[in-house]
């Protein structure tokens, strides 16, 4: 267990979080705030464990039996709050597993922790329920909630915790992870860095894809026959990206990449600073069809389809005006 050591980025929070245990001013209540795949489960979980640690040494140590009781995720005074309904998290939930259990003091450590992710889908009754024990904790309490948007939380909520904001972590540190520990080649390692956008958790997960060229291949597919495919079967291709395990979200962004490099070489014609080197041809081909703006047209498209999906507008529709736009602006 190396606890903060095995940590990518977010060096400063990480700093922050040291300095608050070396000198006993650890805070009652955190916000981790970051989009999904930045890491704030880990760090949370890596603050958790060195807080509980009671070996010598360099916390956590690994050995102790506070660390053995965390790393098989069965630690009395690490709690995860739970909830049944996906997606809300309701007054019920937080007073059986917070309010209700926080004043029985801790089993075996200094500290009773308590994590909640996705703390964005609290119910305003759920954040009221949590507030009190936030305004007047226990000596020994401290919770952390995980969020991809704090600005949900009351503002009462707000002022009284920490707030922590995860940054993109640096596109080198994540290549060499993705070269050094994943074993990903340099070509691979560069559309992931590219599609992550500093984000380690979709970087590794579209690394770790045993599908990774299949999904490569499929966009590329797509992007050279949109001109000549009806809209329904453009449709009907991006439904079989699922079969990938990979979101349409996702895809989308593989998308946008491809289109970032149409503009970028139209206006430097440098190959070097393009991600999709081995495709050169059919760009080169591509561009010259179409306008910056056209091009433009296209990227702010994906956008807002991916803005259309996140709100649960109808797929179809959303993609067929998608479509539309591709094959005007590039294909037309």
């Amino acid at each position: 267990m190396a606890g903060f050591n095995d940590i990518l980025g977010h060096e400063q929070e990480i700093a922050h979080l040291r300095r608050a245990i070396e000198n006993g001013q650890v805070s009652h209540a955190y916000i981790f705030s970051g989009e999904k795949g930045t890491g704030k489960h880990r760090l949370a979980q890596a603050f958790a464990e060195t807080l509980q640690c009671t070996g010598e040494g360099e916390h956590p140590c690994g050995t102790c039996h506070s660390c053995r009781q965390a790393l098989s995720g069965n630690h009395p005074d690490i709690i995860y709050v739970r909830h049944e309904k996906p997606a809300s998290i309701g007054v019920e939930d937080i007073r059986e597993q917070l309010t209700g259990d926080i004043q029985i003091r801790p089993y075996n450590g200094k500290y009773k922790i308590y994590i909640i992710q996705d703390a964005e889908k609290m119910t305003v009754q759920a954040q009221n329920a949590i507030l009190k024990t936030i305004e007047e904790p226990p000596e020994y309490a401290v919770i952390l909630l995980l969020t991809a948007n704090e600005q949900i939380f009351l503002d009462t909520i707000r002022s009284r915790c920490v707030l922590l904001s995860l940054k993109p972590v640096p596109d080198q540190q994540v290549k060499q992870y993705l070269m050094e520990e994943l074993q990903v080649p340099d070509y691979q390692a560069d559309i992931c860095v590219a599609f992550a956008q500093g984000n380690i958790g979709k970087a590794v997960r579209l690394a770790s894809s045993e599908d990774f060229s299949a999904i490569k291949a499929s966009a590329m597919q797509l992007l050279r026959n949109a001109g000549k495919m009806e809209v329904s079967e453009l449709i009907d291709y991006v439904k079989e990206v699922q079969e990938y395990k990979l979101s349409v979200q996702d895809y989308l962004d593989i998308l946008a990449l491809w289109y970032r490099d149409m503009v970028y070489f139209k206006a430097t014609r440098d190959i070097d600073g393009i991600i999709f080197r081995d495709e050169i041809r059919t760009i080169r081909e591509t561009v010259s069809l179409c306008s910056y703006e056209g091009v433009e047209e296209v990227m702010k498209a994906i956008e807002n389809a991916k803005t259309r999906l996140s709100a649960n507008v109808n797929f179809d529709l959303t993609m067929e005006l998608l479509f539309l736009v591709i094959k005007e602006n590039i294909h037309g």
